[in-house]
C-alpha cells in the first residue's frame, strides 16, 4: 500500500505545472492568462450599466431607463468609439450645456463601455489617441494665453518682437517667430530665459525671471509655443539624445 501511495503521488506531482518541466516551486513562470471572449466582455459591460453606474438614470438600455438622454442600444449606429471615449470622459466639454455627469472609472472600463456602445472593439489606443489629443489641445490653449499674458506685450502675439512695450526697451525683444535665431538656442536654453530672466544668459536684463511666477509645466508650455511660433527645432546637438 505504501509502494502504490509513493507511485500516485510521484504521477501527481509529474503532472502539476511546471514540475513536468523540471521547475522548482515557486518560480516566475505562469500559465498565460485566458482572454475574455467578446459575449463576456459585452455581459460584463451590460451588468456594470445595469447595477453599477448610473447611466440608467437617464439612458434607456434594452427598454429600461431613464428617458433624458438618447437610448444606448443605438449608439453604435450614431457615434464612433472616438466620439464615445470623449463622451464619457469629458461630457459638457463634447456636449456643450450638457448635464451629464463625468463618471469616474478606470480607464480599462471605459474602454470597456466604449467596445460595448460603439458596437466594434474600441481599441485602447483610439482611446488614448483621442485623450492625448485633448491634452495637447487643452495645453496649447493654455500656452497661447500664458504667452498672451506675460510675453506678447514685448515680444508681440505672433513672436515678432512688435509688442506695444517693444519700443521702449534697450535691447530690441527677441523674435521668437525668427526661424533663424531660435533654431541656434536650444529648448534648455529658452527655458533658462524663460525661467531666470535674460541677465542669466548674458541677455539684456530687461527679460523678468518669471521662475517664481510660472510653474515649470508651465514655462515648458511656453518653449513649445516658441517652437511653433517660429516652425523649427533646437540645434541638432540639443535633440541628439532627447
Amino acid at each position: 500500500m505504501k509502494a502504490r501511495s509513493v507511485a500516485w503521488t510521484f504521477l501527481a506531482l509529474a503532472f502539476l505545472p511546471g514540475v513536468a518541466r523540471g521547475q522548482r516551486a515557486g518560480s516566475s513562470a505562469r500559465l498565460p492568462r485566458p482572454v475574455p471572449s467578446p459575449a463576456f466582455r459585452a455581459a460584463k459591460a451590460r451588468a456594470l450599466i445595469r447595477d453599477r453606474l448610473p447611466c440608467l438614470g437617464c439612458h434607456t438600455l434594452e427598454g429600461v431607463g431613464g428617458r433624458l438622454g438618447p437610448p444606448l442600444d443605438s449608439v453604435a449606429g450614431r457615434r464612433s468609439p472616438e466620439y464615445v471615449a470623449a463622451v464619457l470622459e469629458y461630457p459638457d466639454s463634447v456636449v456643450p450645456g450638457s448635464i451629464m455627469p463625468r463618471v469616474p472609472m478606470d480607464e480599462l472600463t471605459r474602454d470597456l463601455l466604449v467596445e460595448f456602445l460603439a458596437g466594434r472593439a474600441a481599441a485602447r489606443t483610439r482611446a488614448a489617441t483621442t485623450r492625448r489629443n485633448r491634452e495637447v489641445t487643452a495645453w496649447n490653449r493654455e500656452a497661447t494665453f500664458l504667452y498672451g499674458r506675460y510675453c506678447a506685450p514685448c515680444h508681440g502675439p505672433n513672436g515678432e518682437g512688435d509688442g506695444p512695450n517693444a519700443r521702449f526697451l534697450p535691447v530690441p525683444p527677441a523674435r521668437h517667430a525668427s526661424s533663424a535665431a531660435m533654431s541656434q538656442r536650444s529648448d534648455d536654453a529658452l527655458f533658462d530665459t524663460i525661467h531666470g530672466g535674460g541677465a542669466i544668459m548674458n541677455k539684456s536684463s530687461a527679460m523678468p525671471a518669471y521662475g517664481a511666477t510660472l510653474s515649470a509645466i508651465e514655462i515648458r508650455s511656453l518653449v513649445m509655443h516658441i517652437r511653433r511660433l517660429c516652425r523649427c527645432s533646437g540645434p541638432e546637438w540639443s535633440r541628439r539624445y532627447r
